[in-house]
């Protein structure tokens, strides 16, 4: 295709460029005659300007012509198939450049039509989904061509036992534009026992409208596409394990009832029989202090033998030296023993005269967390020698309880070697340690 303009000036080319229509992917060619309408020989430099200029070319860029001569150039367009390359009309413009006179510059304009394209992306996860009733998936859609589409989705399915929601049912996509779409899979009735039904089924995405039957018509853009495979599988309702554990549970009750629980009950019964029914004395085990008829051998008014001892009103026992402990009462005292670092200090409690205590229980108390040493001692015995960083609170607790005679004294010797910090958060002054000593005082008599 060739025209001829006519020259405007000193060097000044006669051209036109014709209308020209091309698809994305495609490759189409125009041509161009540069005529030289001056009085001297002039060369032209062709460069393509514009939105096209990065997928146009000139063939050739530069031309040489004498008075009066022409030559044809050709113009290739191949435009890629991408989104940004959108379906229209998009202006091409030519600068021609004389050498000798630039100032005779021209630029040619003409129009280029990219004709449309349709192609659509479509992904789906996951591709296998499980579930008791329904079963959620994602679809992801892209449109890859160059026009503005609706998009619609269509589910396939051998039978009538699933049914299809999508969310959003028809988007709309721009050239380049990506959307995600939920789907959710539903069966009509669950499966209650037995194996995993699998329920596969297609989904196809096509163009709707227009769109649609724009596509179809065009023998390189199919409206059909290769639909997506994917399953539902339904999980029955209670697994076959299930079903197992409960036979075997349901076995076991049975014998429990049948077997078991009639043995555990007679045995029982037994049992509590034999425990009611009277034991025969042997001969020769009689109770002490009564004869073979069963009378007491006591004197008269059932007493004591004469010459036995009487015991005292209060239930008291005798002591090793022939005093008489009396029935005591429960006692407790505290020695409390306050000194400064460095310090050795000691704390007392003195047994009453014409009283005996009985020790069961002591709990000695280093709540500031001092350092130091501590010895307890009952009279002349030590009982205890401890360290008072190794612990808060300790205790200490007798079955038998250890006597300590009227006049002696349980005695706490402290040394202070650095006070500790209490809950405060400030360090003490000066140690502080306490004692409870607890048990039974109890008088003495001669």
């Amino acid at each position: 295709m060739t025209s001829s303009a006519a020259s405007s000036g000193p060097g000044a080319p006669g051209l036109d460029i014709p209308a020209v229509a091309v698809a994305p992917g495609d490759i189409a060619t125009t041509t161009l005659t540069v005529r030289n309408d001056s009085d001297i020989v002039e060369a032209y430099s062709l460069e393509v300007v514009g939105d096209c200029g990065s997928w146009t070319t000139v063939e050739p860029a530069r031309v040489s012509l004498y008075p009066g001569t022409s030559e044809m150039v050709t113009i290739r367009l191949a435009p890629p198939r991408s989104p940004e390359i959108r379906a229209g009309d998009m202006p091409l413009g030519v600068r021609v450049l004389p050498t000798e006179h630039p100032e005779s510059v021209r630029v040619l304009e003409t129009t280029v039509h990219i004709e449309a394209f349709h192609e659509l992306q479509t992904e789906l996860a996951p591709r296998r989904r499980r579930g008791w009733l329904r079963g959620r998936y994602k679809l992801a859609v892209r449109n890859l061509g160059n026009t503005p589409v609706q998009v619609g989705f269509t589910p396939g399915q051998a039978g009538e036992e699933l049914g299809f929601t999508f969310s959003p049912a028809e988007p709309k996509l721009e050239p380049g534009e990506s959307a995600e779409a939920g789907l959710r899979v539903r069966t009509a009735k669950p499966v209650w026992f037995g194996a995993p039904v699998v329920w596969p089924f297609t989904l196809d995405t096509a163009e709707k409208g227009d769109q649609e039957e724009e596509a179809a018509a065009r023998w390189d853009e199919p409206a059909a596409r290769p639909p997506l495979d994917a399953e539902f599988v339904q999980i029955p309702i209670f697994p076959r394990w299930l079903l197992i554990l409960l036979a075997a549970l349901l076995a076991l009750l049975i014998a429990w009832f049948a077997l078991v629980r009639p043995a555990v009950k007679s045995a029982a019964k037994e049992a509590a029989e034999e425990a009611v029914q009277p034991r025969p004395t042997p001969a020769g085990e009689q109770t002490p202090g009564a004869d073979a008829d069963g009378g007491s051998s006591a004197g008269p008014g059932g007493g004591q033998e004469s010459g036995a001892p009487s015991g005292s009103g209060g239930g008291g026992t005798s002591g090793e030296d022939g005093t008489s402990v009396g029935g005591g009462a429960q006692s407790s005292q505290t020695i409390d023993v306050q000194l400064a670092a460095g310090e050795t200090k000691t704390g007392t409690y003195k047994v009453p005269k014409g009283s005996v205590f009985g020790v069961t229980d002591i709990v000695v108390a280093n709540f500031q967390g001092d350092e130091g040493v501590l010895t307890i001692s009952f009279g002349d015995r030590k009982i205890t020698t401890i360290a008072l960083e190794t612990f808060r609170n300790q205790d200490y607790h007798w079955v038998t309880p250890i006597k300590i005679p009227e006049n002696d004294t349980v005695t706490i010797e402290v040394t202070c070697a650095k006070p500790g910090t209490p809950a405060t958060g400030r360090q003490a002054q000066g140690c502080h340690e306490v004692l409870n000593v607890s048990g039974v005082l109890s008088r003495t008599t001669q």
